[in-house]
């Protein structure tokens, strides 16, 4: 009987240690899975991907007729998708991808069509079995960076030496436009910027965000410019004041085109180019490109659009009872008599039209029906910062005030990069 129990006993550890054994095995064993990575919210590794940029000429349904898909089907899928994507918007320059099937059931049918409106922006149309549009916008991280820079020619080849973006310059001269003259910007003027700059997820770099706070000094005297975003009648405005809340903004812009070179000047007597003789020159010439945008200085109405044969293409803005601008020798006018125009819209491009040697724009001014030089006048500002805001305001900057006093002038010019992020 004491045998038969040992028997027993030993079978049953015996059983209990394979089992045991036989677990411990198969927890131990590596099964491989494979990856697949995801692209448009499909298995990359099951599709082909073909990626080309839409050209001059090319519609939506001439590209997708290259793969295959009947007219037919591009009605069909133009007139379900249209509330989401308009098939006849596809412009020139922007890239697209189309994607087929590529599995063991069907190789080379186009499933999807992927426009991209913009870096950040893209749709995706499905098209194989259920046909619907996804509008969709990539997350964007945002990069606090401050840069202290000190003039070694123009602003545009100063960034440039310094690697910067180029839209930096245009921020920092839209933000300065009616308090400095970046025309008579010189070498040794200096500035202190905090901005942001904005990458993909992939850490793709797509440019300048917003300016936060600035601070400029030209010919020794500073000029600071903080961001302050305010809700008016349910939008949202940003707008850059000083730091006594003062508006940066004023009535009329300091120039009539993005800053190039002033070549020659409001003046009682010089000798004209083209005529050969002395006379009165009672505007300001800007050298530009041919081509140029030219706005308008202040919102206003054109009274005057045409030709004549000493300005030229011209354009004549009359602002308030007292002051009017025109803008002479336009290679092309865009406005019409008659038209309200804003401060800042695009009325013209910049030509030879008219008694002019090469392209440029001359820029008059009347005060009272006088013609005068404008850089001698004091002109009116924009409003400033409401009385009600004023205590908020003042309370924003001052930490961001403290920030741009703190930074150093560097003896070379460099750039700090903070690694803040944010996603927008």
């Amino acid at each position: 009987m004491q045998l038969f129990k040992k028997i027993i006993f030993f079978t049953i550890c015996t059983l209990f240690f394979a089992c045991n054994s036989e677990k411990k095995t198969v927890i131990r064993e590596n099964i491989p899975v494979k990856k697949h990575t995801k692209l448009y919210g499909l298995i990359k590794e099951y599709h082909l991907l073909i990626k080309d940029t839409v050209k001059n000429g090319d519609s939506f349904g001439g590209l997708l007729d290259k793969h295959g898909v009947s007219r037919a089907k591009v009605y069909t899928i133009a007139n379900k998708v249209k509330d989401s994507f308009d098939v006849s918007r596809i412009r020139a320059g922007n890239p697209y991808t189309v994607i087929k099937t590529n599995d063991s059931c069907s190789v080379g049918e186009v499933k999807a069509f992927v426009y991209e409106k913009s870096k950040t922006d893209y749709t995706v149309l499905h098209i194989k079995d259920t046909i619907y549009a996804k509008n969709i916008t990539k997350k964007v991280i945002k990069k606090r960076k401050k840069l202290s820079l000190v003039l070694d020619g123009s602003l545009s080849l100063t960034l440039e030496k310094a690697g910067i973006s180029p839209v930096l310059t245009h921020e920092m001269s839209r933000i300065y436009q009616w308090s400095i003259d970046f025309f008579k910007i010189q070498k040794g003027d200096r500035f202190k910027v905090i901005y942001y700059d904005k990458y993909l997820e992939d850490g793709t770099y797509i440019g300048i965000g917003n300016v936060e706070a600035v601070l400029f000094e030209h010919m020794g005297t500073p000029f600071y410019g903080f961001e302050y975003v305010t809700k008016q009648e349910d939008a949202i405005v940003h707008s850059y004041f000083d730091e006594n809340a003062k508006s940066l903004q004023s009535f009329f812009l300091m120039a009539p085109l993005q800053f190039s070179r002033i070549s020659s000047r409001y003046s009682r007597r010089r000798f004209h180019p083209v005529q050969k003789r002395w006379k009165a020159h009672k505007g300001t010439d800007y050298a530009a490109p041919h081509g140029t945008p030219i706005w308008s200085t202040a919102n206003g109405r054109v009274i005057k659009a045409g030709y004549t044969r000493g300005n030229g293409n011209y354009v004549k803005i009359k602002h308030n009872n007292t002051y009017s601008t025109q803008y002479l020798h336009m290679s092309k006018i865009l406005v019409k008599k008659g038209q309200q125009v804003k401060q800042g819209q695009i009325i013209g491009k910049v030509g030879s039209t008219g008694l002019a040697t090469g392209p440029h724009v001359c820029y008059r001014f009347w005060v009272n029906g006088r013609q005068v030089d404008p850089y001698k006048q004091k002109l009116p500002s924009a409003k400033n910062i409401a009385n009600t805001l004023k205590e908020d305001y003042l309370s924003f900057i001052k930490p961001l005030k403290k920030e741009l006093d703190q930074m150093n002038y560097p003896s070379k010019n460099t750039i700090t990069d903070e690694q803040l992020t944010s996603l927008n």
